[in-house]
C-alpha cells in the first residue's frame, strides 16, 4: 500500500495548480501561523487549564508584576473574563495577588513559582512536539523555515510595537 503524499510533496507536484493558489498572501501566512499555534496549544502539561487561562499566565509571568487592568489588555481579554480566571489561578497557585503600595484601589498579580514551573512544562512539551514534527520535513524544507525564522521574529517584533500602517495611523 502506498504511503499518502504530504503536503510538501503535493505542492512540489502541483504543476496543474492555478499560480493564483500558489502565490504567497497575508491571508496565507495568517491561516499558517493561527493553524501552528492553534496545534501546538494542547499540551499534557496543561492539564485541566483552557487555552485563555495559560495564555493568562503567560502574560502574567512576561509582564508581572502587573495590574489587573493592563494584564486584561496585554492578553486581550475583557476585565470582566479576566476577573473570573484570576481567582481560578490563584486558586490552583498559579499566580498571587500584590497590594500596590502607591494604590490600594489598584491590585497587581505575578506567577508564582509553581505557575513559572507549570509554563515551563507547556513549553518544553510544545518544543518537543515542533523538533519531532520539523525533523519529518526533508532537509531543503528545514532549511527554508530556519531562513525564514530571522524575517518571521522581526516581522512578529512590528506587529507587537506601534508601527506606522499605509494609511499612517498604527498598525494596531
Amino acid at each position: 500500500m502506498q504511503e499518502p503524499a504530504t503536503r510538501t510533496e503535493k505542492r512540489r507536484s502541483a504543476g496543474g495548480a492555478s499560480a493564483a493558489a500558489q502565490e504567497p498572501s497575508a491571508a496565507r501566512l495568517r491561516i499558517a501561523v493561527a493553524r501552528l499555534s492553534r496545534r501546538l496549544r494542547p499540551t499534557e502539561a496543561a492539564g485541566p487549564l483552557t487555552a485563555t487561562e495559560v495564555d493568562v499566565l503567560v502574560a502574567a509571568e512576561r509582564r508581572g508584576p502587573i495590574r489587573l487592568s493592563d494584564l486584561a489588555s496585554f492578553a486581550g481579554l475583557n476585565p470582566t473574563m479576566l476577573s473570573r480566571l484570576v481567582p481560578r489561578l490563584e486558586e490552583a497557585g498559579l499566580i498571587r495577588r500584590l497590594p500596590d503600595e502607591a494604590d490600594r484601589r489598584v491590585c497587581r498579580v505575578e506567577t508564582t513559582p509553581r505557575g513559572r514551573a507549570l509554563l515551563e512544562r507547556i513549553r518544553s512539551e510544545r518544543n518537543d512536539v515542533l523538533s519531532r514534527r520539523l525533523s519529518e520535513l526533508d532537509e531543503r524544507d528545514r532549511d527554508a523555515v530556519w531562513a525564514a525564522l530571522p524575517v518571521l521574529e522581526e516581522l512578529a517584533e512590528r506587529l507587537g510595537g506601534r508601527v506606522p500602517g499605509p494609511e499612517g495611523g498604527t498598525g494596531r
